[in-house]
């Protein structure tokens, strides 16, 4: 399950060691941390260990409780729209592969650094028959460019982490090894900045796509 802890002076919040599926219980423990960084203002950093950063949508959950689809997508997109507009700064270390929302959760960080070597980036959603709501897909456009969003929202393509630097959906790549240190050192000399000026900034930048996101989860 996903855990919080501080290095120089920034957040971060593991998302756990497996394939960091969104069950209800794990969107629990990352809504909880969010209220642990806004209480204590700090950047964030989000990683994974191992393969994963994270695959997204928790399928299997989701076949045995076909009735709650709404309500689970609802909150999904909720922890979307809270991430985008998070009134500190946001890194997505990205350790391995990150498909669907697992890549849409990244899109929300500020900056994205990705490994090197290993793992892709992915929407898949054309080819497993799942059509993004309208507030992920105005997320994800909101970040990429046109042509970066329309290779990777309707292809189905994974990105490998220089060919994703390449279009423009990661910002940095690093080793394994350097991977957590790029990121924190992304964010760490912003530690000043006021929040509740961020977070306004932030709002106004994605108002539209905020919108979108929780007229879904309203």
């Amino acid at each position: 399950m996903p855990t919080l802890t501080r290095q120089d002076d920034v957040h971060v919040l593991t998302l756990g060691t497996n394939e960091n599926r969104f069950s209800p219980d794990w969107l629990t423990s990352v809504e909880e941390a969010l209220d642990e960084v806004v209480a204590s203002p700090a950047p964030l950093v989000t990683v994974g260990k191992g393969k994963q950063y994270s695959s997204g949508l928790d399928l299997d959950w989701l076949g045995q409780n076909p009735d709650r689809f709404g309500g689970y997508v609802a909150r999904v997109e909720s922890l979307f729209a809270r991430v985008l507009a998070l009134p500190v700064p946001t890194v997505a270390a990205v350790n391995g592969h990150a498909f669907g929302a697992g890549a849409m959760l990244a899109i929300a960080h500020d900056w994205r650094v990705m490994r090197e070597d290993r793992g892709f980036f992915c929407f898949p959603e054309v080819d497993i028959q799942i059509p993004f709501t309208p507030g992920m897909s105005a997320l994800v456009q909101c970040k990429l460019t046109p042509r970066a969003a329309t290779d990777s929202m309707t292809t189905g393509h994974r990105f490998p982490g220089p060919e994703a630097l390449e279009a423009g959906i990661v910002d940095a790549t690093a080793a394994e090894a350097d991977l957590l240190r790029r990121a924190v050192s992304t964010v760490a000399g912003l530690t000043g900045k006021h929040p509740d000026t961020l977070g306004t900034i932030k709002t106004t930048m994605y108002a539209d796509v905020l919108r979108a996101l929780t007229e879904t989860a309203g």
